[in-house]
């Protein structure tokens, strides 16, 4: 095959077997700071998907004061190596190649965290995205520090690695690199020379320890674009620095800053930001430089990743959060199934959920991260099926895809004329319209195995009851709540944001968004309607805005909301809304001080407070199932096949998924489908 994606590359002495990899990332998986069987799962599963090397961690740690702000690996601990060997044996069974990050984290982490040590830095300011003021790096620091990359590197090739990659962006190699970040008056600080010198030591300690057999490699940024930061040309004169030393391996090329979510979601855009943004500027330092280069960077689609590699742009492309979605990219590649890629759709689930101390989950493949008990591959029942959907949302299309996967029939109702629920509703802002993707890709699997869609049918108990089906499975979402918090007062003279997303109501000029759910609907109906004119007071009861957005989705919605026609006021409650003349009069309070009441007047007022479950038609087709729609929790967690029977006299079980169980989100939807059908 000529396709340029599948052809091999010699990376010193290891043998890559095609030009796609996983880039370091930490999808905190570990237990204990070690790489434990879940952990190894996540990764070996990819190693079957044919990639040609897994990079891990992002990044594990090399010292005692780079507590693991990301649930790092604890790199420095001589209890790591069993772990690094277990998980190298899995992937190279596989004929995958294996490399793992290095770190000490600097300032990018906090001192309240593991032993409670000072965190260290070139330079006395804090990073904005950890807050914590570090100490400047003494000599003995610095000596230490060095000596530990050393020892950490040296327990990873024990382990069996085939090599160790450091991490230089925004960690503390490149807070030593970054003239905004460097202070020191020392042999470490001032002229580009003396700022690279704790990289150029580091290296030179770790070969002292592993030797040249061993691939060394470290990712940087090798320009910060920002006035007073790494410039270009400084960047190029590094990069022919460390291809001259002969310490290097290869270099993984960035560009930009990481210390706040703005920088950050330049660095690594979300969806609705433009695609490989730093693709050329690596070419460009391809050209300059005597050694492999690596990238990553949105670099989502097969065919982006193509044209890096056929136009010698980069000599190895990373594909990260799109393994995240579909660990059997180069699988589908190589038999010719590109089109059956689950694609990823930049909603970058998984990175917020890392920033919020969570574990990395793709927001639409509910197996990434839960292998040791959910395939990718879905095995055949051997018993078929007649399964009924309602509903063609993300839960009701991967019931239906799963399910025919499974080998059962399978019919679907939806009320509305297209497939999609309220992914479709939030696809109508151009920057978010990749969110359809989860629908499209669904969709074009159901029809390649004869799923029967009737689309704008209202189903009924008698046409479910006449399918004769086996299981019904209720997906109808729900519809917006205004119903205010323990009020029990029904607002029949307020909107909810949908109203505004779905161009169903035009805003006024002076509004009230309430936002009690704190999700993304708020802020993108503030969005549509500052575009129309409207000044938006945006108000919520909790002590910040948008609690359920990490930064990097923040990030874009807040960069267009910098304007004057919009105010946010947070610790406030809508109690209530009254008619006043040809206005609406707010009542509202604070639960900070019970006291506090006050009225103001605006022109529309609009609600979001999450959705209520369309459930009409589970209840009533409740009485008529066997299982009357208990689930058994215990083996709905593991996957396993429902066998509850209350109604003997019935055929079909009943089951209801995502929103029309309760206000959740897209990931709940998935996971609760792929519970329940895995196994059925």
């Amino acid at each position: 095959m000529n396709d340029p994606l599948l052809k091999s590359f010699k990376l010193k002495h290891l043998h890559l077997k095609n030009r796609i990899i996983i880039t370091s990332h930490e999808p905190s998986y570990n237990e204990d700071g070690f790489p434990k069987d879940k952990y190894i799962a996540y990764h070996l599963e990819r190693a079957k998907g044919g990639i040609a090397m897994t990079m891990t961690a992002g990044s594990s740690v090399v010292s005692k004061d780079s507590p693991p702000s990301f649930d790092n690996i604890h790199a420095y601990k001589d209890e790591v190596v069993p772990w690094v060997k277990k998980l190298t044996n899995a992937i190279h069974d596989q004929d995958c190649k294996i490399m793992i990050q290095l770190t000490h984290l600097g300032r990018r982490t906090s001192w309240s965290k593991g032993d409670w040590l000072p965190s260290i830095s070139s330079g006395k300011h804090r990073e904005p995205a950890h807050k914590a003021f570090p100490k400047i790096a003494e000599s003995w620091d610095i000596k230490r520090v060095i000596k530990e990359y050393g020892d950490a590197a040296e327990r990873m090739k024990e382990g069996g690695m085939d090599g160790v990659e450091l991490e230089g962006q925004g960690h503390l190699i490149g807070q030593f690199l970054s003239p905004l970040s460097n202070d020191l008056e020392t042999e470490y600080g001032g002229s580009l020379e003396n700022r690279l010198r704790f990289a150029i030591d580091v290296l030179t300690e770790i070969r002292k320890k592993v030797g040249h057999k061993f691939i060394v490699g470290i990712r940087c940024v090798f320009d910060e674009g920002v006035e007073g930061g790494l410039s270009k040309s400084e960047g190029l004169e590094i990069a022919k620095i460390l291809s001259n030393s002969g310490l290097v391996d290869y270099l993984n090329i960035n560009r930009g800053r990481i210390h706040t979510d703005p920088s950050l979601t330049k660095l690594i855009p979300i969806q609705g930001m433009k695609s490989a943004p730093h693709l050329d500027f690596a070419g460009e330092l391809k050209k300059e430089v005597n050694l492999p280069i690596f990238h990553a960077s949105k670099i989502s689609d097969v065919a982006t990743a193509r044209y890096a590699i056929s136009n010698g742009l980069v000599d190895m492309i990373g594909m990260t959060r799109g393994h995240l979605a579909d660990p059997h990219i180069v699988k589908k590649i190589k038999e010719n199934r590109e089109e059956d890629i689950r694609p990823c759709v930049g909603a970058t689930y998984c990175l917020d959920r890392i920033y919020q101390g969570e574990e990395a989950l793709c927001i639409h493949n509910a197996a990434t991260g839960r292998e040791l008990k959910f395939p990718n591959i879905i095995s055949s029942s051997k018993t078929k099926k007649r399964i009924v959907i309602v509903g063609a949302g993300p839960g009701g299309l991967e019931s239906a895809r799963i399910a025919t996967e499974r080998g059962h029939e399978v019919v679907i109702f939806e009320a509305a004329s297209d497939p999609g629920g309220q992914v479709r509703l939030c696809a109508k802002s151009k920057r978010r319209k990749d969110m359809m993707g989860i629908i499209d890709w669904r969709m074009e699997q159901c029809t390649k195995k004869n799923v029967n869609f009737k689309f704008n049918i209202l189903a009924e108990k008698n046409e479910i009851i006449d399918e004769n089906p086996d299981t019904v499975i209720i997906a109808t979402g729900g519809i917006p709540n205004l119903k205010l918090f323990e009020t029990k007062k029904d607002l029949g003279n307020v909107f909810s944001s949908w109203d505004i997303i779905s161009g169903d109501i035009k805003t006024s000029e002076n509004i009230l968004i309430y936002d009690e759910a704190g999700d993304h609907v708020a802020m993108q109906s503030a969005e549509i309607a500052i575009e129309q004119g409207s000044k938006v007071n945006f108000m919520t009861p909790d002590r910040l805005i948008s609690s359920e957005i990490m930064g990097m989705n923040l990030t874009p919605y807040l960069k267009n909301l910098q304007n004057d026609n919009i105010s946010f006021l947070i610790g406030k409650r809508l109690l209530d809304v009254s008619i006043e003349g040809n206005k609406l009069n707010a009542l509202i309070g604070s639960d900070y001080d019970e006291l506090f009441k006050n009225n103001s007047t605006y022109d529309q007022v609009f609600v979001n407070y999450g959705t209520k479950p369309l459930d009409e038609l589970y209840f009533e087709l409740l009485p008529l199932s066997k299982n009357m729609g208990e689930v058994n929790y215990e083996k709905f967690i593991k996957g396993y096949e429902q066998d509850i029977v209350k109604n003997k006299d019935s055929k079909f079980n009943i089951f209801r998924i995502g929103d029309a169980v309760s206000s959740r989100n897209i990931h709940a939807a998935v996971y609760d489908a792929l519970r329940l059908l895995i196994n059925i």
